[in-house]
């Protein structure tokens, strides 16, 4: 098998071989005979967690909605389908998942597993939806976790691929809805200090992008609930003026690829996310980080990094500034606490990033800021250990799942042993 890369082609797979079931009965056959085994998503992270010395398994083939139970207000579908592809269906069917993340083109198990999420203070990551999981434990057995029902399936929901391979999720659905979309320019920071919970409160999901230097956000994207009888129309917003034209958060790019703005009305799933379905969503090869801060500490976390723009800016395309709501999700990065989000999209400059990590790390360690599992962070497995407090009881639950090791790689091992 010739060696598989990431997405942004910063990572190269060690697996040795790929193997694509159609049928749930191969899936388990084949993780049965394995010594080795890691579950290979959309491909969409930066390091090592879904990587193998054995093989890789893909589920791109087992991509069906199974059930859409409206009594109960859920939706099944199998391990390998993304985003995208059930929006779609949902919103035929007139309903909705109440988030999406940036790039609909994302698997939903491997965003739930890493803890991704979307945008809005009252909206918990993706993995907050999560009703319960199959999964497909090292004897090919199926395991199913059922929040409510057995206390570890908060552990289980986010469970960084240690558990075994998710085979199926039921989702929890709302009832369809449209999104307004406006972007404002050159938003101050000074006008955060004191209005923080109020900007990222302004809209059911707001971002803030910038690039580190001038102490402002090049840009502000609102994301409101459509009404039938208001339109979202606003001209400032806290200093920041609305644009005339469509724009793509990275500056000098073509907005064709952007989700629809103007304040035009549209389905949930075709404004939550930044990017439409149809267009690959990449400015070129990149690398990603993301670090989560409690909400409270918000400003100062913000005031922090931007003291390192000469060490940031010559690396960065952009950064995103958003609010997550806290969750119950063991290793959730915003377990325990409502959180804001600082993600950002690298250059791909390796070492030279290599480099800055470790400062915007220690400037944001009096925050307690936690890292994206699946993104590029140094931090240390004691200081990453220290700021989970169901680090332990995640642990035993993957030993007791999987006691062999045979979803185990060097991630796992740097962080959980």
């Amino acid at each position: 098998m010739q060696k598989l890369r990431n997405w942004a082609g910063n990572y190269t797979y060690s697996a040795a071989e790929l193997f694509e079931p159609e049928r749930m009965e191969q899936l388990q056959e084949w993780v049965a005979a394995q010594h080795k085994v890691k579950a290979l998503g959309s491909r969409h992270s930066f390091n090592s967690i879904a990587d193998t010395s054995g093989g890789l398994i893909s589920l791109g083939k087992m991509n069906r909605v199974l059930e859409l139970d409206p009594s109960r207000g859920t939706v099944t579908v199998e391990g390998g389908i993304r985003y995208g592809e059930l929006a779609g269906y949902l919103h035929a069917n007139r309903y909705a998942l109440h988030n999406l993340a940036s790039l609909p083109h994302i698997t939903i198990a491997g965003a739930c597993a890493t803890g991704t999420h979307g945008s809005g203070d009252r909206n918990g990551n993706l993995a907050t939806v999560v009703r319960s999981v199959e999964m497909v434990t090292a004897s090919g057995e199926a395991v199913v976790y059922t929040r409510g029902e057995q206390p570890e399936a908060d552990g289980a929901i986010v469970n960084l691929g240690a558990l075994g391979i998710v085979s199926k999720l039921t989702l929890d659905i709302v009832p369809s809805f449209d999104i307004s979309q406006l972007v404002f320019e050159s938003l101050p920071l000074s006008r955060l200090e004191g209005h923080i919970d109020d900007v990222f409160s302004s809209a059911y999901s707001v971002s803030l992008f910038t690039d580190w230097t001038g102490r402002r956000f090049t840009q502000v994207w609102l994301k409101q609930i459509a009404s039938t009888d208001e339109a979202f129309v606003r001209d400032e917003f806290y200093g920041a003026t609305r644009a005339a034209v469509p724009l793509h958060p990275v500056p000098g790019i073509s907005a064709e690829p952007c989700s629809e703005q103007l304040g035009k009305r549209g389905p949930w799933h075709e404004r939550l996310p930044h990017f439409r379905m149809a267009f690959t969503p990449s400015a070129g090869e990149e690398l990603q980080s993301e670090y989560f801060v409690p909400r409270n500490h918000a400003y100062a976390a913000l005031e922090a990094i931007f003291q390192l723009e000469e060490h940031i800016a010559p690396h960065l395309y952009i950064s995103e500034v958003r609010s997550i709501a806290a969750d119950q999700l063991w290793m959730s990065p915003n377990y325990g606490r409502d959180s804001i989000g600082i993600h950002f999209t690298w250059k791909p400059h390796s070492e030279a990033v290599e480099r800055v990590l470790p400062l915007i790390e220690a400037a944001l360690e009096p925050y307690e800021a936690r890292p994206h599992w699946s993104k590029l962070f140094t931090m240390a497995p004691e200081r990453v250990k220290s700021l989970y407090e169901k680090h332990r009881d995640f642990q035993n639950l993957a030993a007791s799942c999987d006691p062999q090791g045979k979803f185990r790689n060097s991630f796992l091992d740097r962080y959980f042993k």
